[in-house]
């Protein structure tokens, strides 16, 4: 009997969770595939502009995209790196807790750098980019 009710509450979670995820997925799609269209007016030159223009900005605008991307998804694997580390040497050693946060702390401000850089390349690929005047003048 108690066996039963587990299974049941198990399976219940389970399809509770998967719902959950189908709606945060759906929400996902939706937001990725409506905003490029919502901002594209803004973003791209106005009409009559060259070709040329249109590319070189769209260009920039997905290069933009994938180094914040590459950028974040490295800085985050650093830092959950660096706290699985901290929390190991811990539970090993509770007594250095002090030093060892220290440590982390520099590590995590070391690897949040990264993003940081990563965030400067893109607003420059965006906003100021340098190949844009000697391109089109």
């Amino acid at each position: 009997m108690n066996g039963e009710r587990r299974m049941k509450g198990v399976s219940t979670m389970k399809r509770k969770s998967r719902k959950l995820l189908f709606g945060l997925l759906a929400a996902i799609v939706i937001l990725m595939a409506t905003s490029p269209v919502a901002l594209a007016a803004d973003a791209i030159p106005a009409e009559g502009a060259p070709l040329m223009k249109v590319i070189f900005s769209v260009g920039a605008m997905i290069a933009a995209g994938i180094a914040i991307g590459c950028g974040t998804i490295g800085a985050g694997a650093g830092i959950g790196n660096a706290a699985n580390g901290a929390c190991g040497a811990v539970g090993r050693n509770p007594g250095v807790q002090g030093k060892i946060l220290m440590t982390m702390l520099v590590g995590m401000a070391m690897a949040e750098s990264i993003a940081i850089y990563a965030l400067v390349v893109s607003l420059v690929l965006l906003y100021a980019n340098p190949y844009k005047s000697f391109l089109f003048g």
